[in-house]
């Protein structure tokens, strides 16, 4: 994408603060792990936000959304492996 403009956005948003709130929460998703909808192209997290936007990959949906680190899902999915198996153990021990 050529030079990202505030009025490529606006056409995704309904003014200008919701553009802030809605770049900035997603541009702390993406710094947390979460999956970029564009092409990186070497651009930092604020960027990539507001190319989103340009692109109209992301609206003002993600405000309502949790931020989860994503070391912490990956700690959540092997907690829940670990204790799947455990479990599983603890069921074959009996036979």
């Amino acid at each position: 994408m050529a030079r990202l403009t505030v009025e490529d956005c606006l056409d995704h948003v309904d003014n200008r603060f919701e553009l802030v709130l809605v770049a900035a929460k997603r541009a702390r998703q993406l710094s947390m792990g979460a999956e970029p909808l564009v092409e990186i192209e070497n651009d930092k997290p604020t960027v990539l936000a507001l190319r989103e936007i340009a692109e109209n990959k992301i609206n003002k949906s993600v405000l309502n959304e949790e931020v989860i680190p994503q070391d912490d899902i990956e700690a959540m999915i092997e907690g829940e492996l670990l204790q799947s198996s455990m479990s599983m153990h603890d069921d074959n021990v009996g036979i």
